[in-house]
């Protein structure tokens, strides 16, 4: 009977244990809305609503601009000659120097034979269209080359007779004189042309002596430094190899020039020939 009711009271104190803690538990369909994910609409409202139009003040204002920095080269013609020594610099001015006496001449001697060619065509019909060789030089351009030579012939038959040149013949007389004119003339046009094959041919050696003595200071310093990665090789010896690109730029135009004036000055030669040989026919036959 005692052991009956103690087991009735285990019974219900378990009973209302069982009860409390149900009570505490969540119910599954709780636990199930609170865990489903939410709509679509309500997860984005980006996507849900339209984006808003752009402005006409938001089209026109400025957009940024992005600049570029220029970044100085190290190695170009301006650390060459700053970090050069007087054999650099040196080397530099005689290449300029050069380059500056062949552009000159080609330019002033393109514009003197220009002017003899000229000349030579115009002079040649009113020297010929003239009544006498006098009258014809009066009418050629004063310092013209075929004015010259007139001259000199025309002296040459006045002075002839009563001199003590009389023992030689009139023909031989008249042709020397016109040859020495004609001489004068063809130096005047050869006139810079040393110069010019002078640069041509020296200054690809002048460049390269410039090569050579930078690569060696280079070495210099990075035996010295101790370094000898390739940004401490490369930047020196590629400055140096500049030396070799100006002498090129030097002797090229100069070779060039050179020949084509030496084919310009054949031009006038053989225009100043046949005047001179014509002359002395004329001045041989007594009509001056």
């Amino acid at each position: 009977m005692f052991l009956s009711q103690i087991v009735r009271a285990s019974f219900a104190a378990a009973l209302i244990a069982a009860v409390s803690l149900a009570a505490t538990l969540p119910q599954p369909a709780q636990a199930q809305a609170a865990s489903a994910p939410a709509p679509a609409a309500a997860a984005s409202p980006a996507l849900a609503t339209p984006p808003a139009p752009v402005t006409a003040a938001e089209a026109a204002a400025p957009k940024p601009v992005i600049s570029e920095e220029a970044v100085e080269n190290p190695y170009g013609l301006k650390a060459l000659w700053s970090q050069g020594d007087f054999v650099a610099k040196g080397t530099l001015i005689i290449m300029v120097i050069m380059s500056l006496g062949s552009w000159y001449i080609i330019l002033t001697k393109l514009f003197d034979q220009r002017a003899m060619l000229k000349s030579a065509r115009e002079g040649s019909d009113t020297f010929w269209k003239a009544a006498s060789v006098k009258a014809g030089v009066s009418a050629l351009k004063e310092g013209s080359a075929l004015r010259y030579i007139a001259e000199q012939g025309i002296k040459a038959a006045d002075h002839h007779e009563g001199t003590m040149v009389e023992s030689i013949d009139k023909h031989t007389w008249i042709g020397m004189s016109v040859d020495r004119a004609l001489g004068s003339v063809q130096t005047r046009l050869q006139d810079g042309m040393a110069f010019l094959a002078t640069v041509g041919s020296t200054a690809p050696f002048v460049g390269l002596f410039g090569t050579v003595w930078g690569i060696y200071n280079a070495l210099v310093k990075i035996g010295i430094s101790g370094q000898a990665s390739i940004d401490k090789v490369a930047g020196p010896v590629g400055e140096s190899l500049i030396m070799t690109a100006i002498g090129l730029a030097v002797a090229v135009p100069a070779v060039m020039g050179y020949n084509w004036l030496i084919r310009r000055n054949k031009q006038v030669l053989d225009q100043t020939k046949a005047f001179a040989g014509d002359l002395h026919n004329v001045l041989l036959s007594g009509k001056r």
